[in-house]
């Protein structure tokens, strides 16, 4: 029997599912999978590239030569693009503005859907995105889908990033915010949609501790099933 858990987080851009996911992997010592950082992370390797995304045999060429890998160090998930990292970077203006269209690339999606799954059969996990709980996992045993009013999604990401150091305004990030939103719910491929059987969360006036508290009451049934069976 499979004593495995997968947790599958989705929702909009800017809507804390990272730190919701981490919040959760650390809380129950499972492992955390940020797939949008694979996405951020291709995207990157494209930009840098100077890859065609309208060339398909170019996009299907570079994917080969994409090789990603996840480790933790200070409890916190980071991402090596080719043995880099680059986890700050891919969090950047420049792959913010292009992640959305270069995911909605079906032989990119394809890749990355074969990856996640790959994680998911060994171990136990917490997964966030656009599709984990509609089309990477959809038997998931817990699928959480995290929405919040786009102006407080981007003030969020405004203050996230003004700390960070980055020079850009407020009407910039909403502007980004709704143009991903945009293309994420009417890309052709695995569109972002709430799976039937997931539970919403809307953390427009949550903290992050009420959030984390939320995800837990859902989470704790099915860990205590799979720790009886």
């Amino acid at each position: 029997m499979n004593d495995n858990i997968v947790i599958a987080i989705d929702g909009y851009s800017s809507c804390g599912k990272s730190t919701l996911a981490k919040a959760l992997a650390k809380k129950l010592h499972l492992i955390y999978v940020d797939s949008g950082a694979m996405y951020r992370a291709v995207t990157l390797y494209f930009l840098r590239n100077k890859i065609d995304i309208t060339d398909k045999d170019h996009v299907k060429f570079a994917l080969h030569d994409i090789h990603l890998n996840f480790h933790s160090r200070d409890y916190q998930t980071h991402i090596t693009l080719n043995e880099e990292e680059v986890s700050e970077e891919i969090r950047q203006m420049p792959v913010s503005e292009m992640v959305s269209e270069i995911s909605a690339i079906k032989a990119i999606r394809t890749e990355m859907v074969r990856q996640q799954q790959r994680m998911g059969i060994s171990k136990s996990i917490v997964m966030d995105g656009r599709d984990i709980g509609t089309t990477v996992f959809p038997s998931a045993e817990v699928k959480i889908f995290m929405t919040a009013d786009p102006k407080i999604r981007a003030e969020r990401r405004y203050k996230e990033l003004k700390l960070k150091g980055e020079n850009i305004s407020l009407e910039e990030i909403f502007d980004n915010i709704a143009h991903r939103d945009f293309l994420d719910t009417t890309r052709k491929e695995s569109p972002l949609v709430r799976a039937k059987d997931a539970i919403i969360l809307d953390n427009t006036i949550l903290t992050q501790k009420e959030q984390l508290e939320f995800a837990l009451e859902r989470v704790s049934p099915f860990m205590k099933s799979k720790t009886h069976d």
